[in-house]
């Protein structure tokens, strides 16, 4: 399968619970807004591939584009717990699953690499993962969509880039979540980009102070968004983003922080602010 590039007219995604989607729609569509539907496990259980196939004729109707965040609690692909691997593998097959029925082009998937789990035997939750994602990797052709390993408490990238060296294929990348990283990581902007720039395929802005995952409004927290899209322009392709605000209000405060940072040509495809 081809990964064709993003269009210049779907760059942008916002976080939307699945739970909030229903009631959240009209105004995505008033507002010509792309979403990221974040499931969580029990959603997967009860929802309506059918309703899902419905939302995602009504996006594409639209011309608007969506992404998939799979389930995380508790989930670890590089468990050593036979039952949590198990259980980690069915949620992100229903993740795809639904990603299918939207017509989504990328799941985002959560590591579930600690350090402190593993006290230095990082290669134990590697084999695991080289064992877990092989299948994941050919429902996800046959889905036509890409997946995406985020980071969260990464401190280093030696881990992620292990695991995407060794799995080696296109339809699995990196998101960036620049939160975590000015929370968790202990190695600059720069750095991370030399090794992880060219598997980067999506982006998770918000903004913190360094010590909690405020998820604040971009720009309204100590993260320097000038250097990330600085580096963002050095790459050979260029990722989509999802903002993730937690409310309209901080949404639009987000649209507005983003704004300086984009090319011209980019800030001019944003969609209508929403007020």
């Amino acid at each position: 399968m081809v990964i064709e590039p993003a269009s210049r007219c779907k760059l942008l995604h916002v976080h939307v619970p699945y739970r909030q989607l229903e009631a959240t729609f009209p105004f995505l569509l008033e507002h010509r807004l792309q979403p990221e539907i974040a499931f969580k496990g029990p959603d997967l259980d009860q929802l309506s591939l059918d309703a899902l196939r419905h939302t995602g004729r009504q996006l594409e109707a639209a011309g608007l584009a969506c992404t998939v965040h799979a389930p995380f609690m508790d989930l670890n692909p590089g468990a050593l717990e036979p039952l949590v691997f198990a259980a980690t593998r069915h949620r992100f097959a229903q993740s795809i699953n639904a990603a299918e029925a939207l017509g989504a082009r990328l799941v985002v998937f959560h590591p579930g690499y600690d350090p402190w789990k593993y006290g230095g035997q990082d290669h134990l939750w590697l084999e695991q993962n080289q064992l877990f994602w092989p299948p994941l990797l050919e429902r996800a052709a046959q889905a036509g969509c890409r997946m995406a390993l985020e980071n969260i408490f990464e401190v280093r990238t030696e881990t992620l880039v292990a695991l995407l060296d060794s799995i080696d294929s296109q339809l699995l990348g990196h998101c960036f979540d620049i939160g975590h990283w000015h929370l968790f990581a202990e190695v600059s902007l720069a750095e991370w980009f030399a090794a992880l720039g060219p598997r980067l395929v999506h982006l998770h802005l918000h903004d913190n102070f360094g010590k909690h995952d405020e998820h604040l409004p971009v720009g309204e927290g100590g993260i320097d968004f000038a250097s990330l899209f600085s580096l963002i322009a050095t790459l050979p392709q260029r990722p989509t983003m999802t903002l993730e605000a937690h409310s309209q209000e901080a949404l639009l405060r987000s649209m507005n922080g983003i704004g300086p940072h984009l090319s011209p040509a980019d800030r001019a495809d944003l969609p209508q602010s929403p007020s």
